[in-house]
């Protein structure tokens, strides 16, 4: 039975990704990124669960990609597919007006233009096949996770739609930038980029100095601009993981 456990914690994950899935659809963005989130948690635990009660198998290092790819591939291009949509007024299924920004003159108008945002799903899709047969990503992640790039797509989404700084709503309604955050994200999760992991061995401060500045961060971030913070910290993840790179690199020589 024990085997079972991580296996139906990694199937909760799917569940809650189906589910952000449906809400992505309905324009509902704030409920979608609940359930995204918690597919995230279920996501944690499950390999947690895995490596305390020592059932670590090929199964579940499959099944967990599996369920990765609906929370965090597939929610987040159903996200940017809807923003594009609201953007230029125009979808596969109707015409009706998106946002009140809605510029008719943007030589992008076209009904087919949406699916863009599934690059991200793709650019997913390709990253999680990768990171399976990739043996350097076991204690850090090259490319930012895909996890952490579904909080960010989600993020923009909800700031688009509850906004009051008008330079902002006017950026995250413009197809010309929405199309350029979506090839960003594709680069992004496959870049050939060394990323420090949250993964702690052990809660000391020695050898966790970046997890624990970078949690510390996290949470001042967030009590000072709540979702705002969100595309900051994924900025800020990207950065502190080049600096840790370019002293480890010093270090060694």
């Amino acid at each position: 039975m024990k085997n079972w456990i991580p296996h139906i914690i990694t199937l909760l994950n799917l569940l809650c990704g189906c589910i952000a899935a449906i809400y992505a659809f309905h324009d509902q963005l704030i409920l979608a990124g609940i359930f995204v989130a918690a597919g995230i948690f279920f996501d944690f635990f499950d390999g947690l669960a895995a490596r305390l009660l020592q059932v670590s198998s090929e199964l579940g290092k499959q099944l967990d990609s599996l369920a990765d790819m609906v929370t965090s591939g597939l929610v987040p291009g159903i996200v940017m597919y809807q923003l594009l949509s609201d953007s230029i007024g125009f979808n596969l299924i109707d015409v009706e007006q998106g946002f009140t920004s809605v510029n008719k003159n943007y030589l992008l108008s076209h009904p087919y233009l949406p699916v863009v945002g599934f690059l991200i799903t793709l650019g997913s899709c390709y990253r999680l096949a990768k990171f399976n047969v990739d043996t350097r990503q076991t204690d850090s992640f090259i490319g930012v996770p895909t996890p952490a790039n579904a909080i960010l797509i989600l993020s923009l989404g909800i700031i688009a739609q509850d906004t009051d700084w008008n330079w902002l709503y006017y950026g995250l309604t413009n197809p010309y930038i929405l199309i350029a955050i979506s090839l960003f994200s594709v680069y992004i999760l496959n870049a050939e980029l060394p990323l420090f992991a949250l993964k702690f061995k052990s809660f000391g401060w020695k050898g966790n100095e970046i997890r624990w500045i970078f949690i510390v961060i996290c949470l001042s971030l967030i009590l000072l601009l709540q979702i705002y913070a969100v595309p900051c910290i994924i900025i800020i993840y990207m950065l502190m993981s080049v600096v840790h790179n370019l002293r480890a690199k010093s270090n060694n020589v």
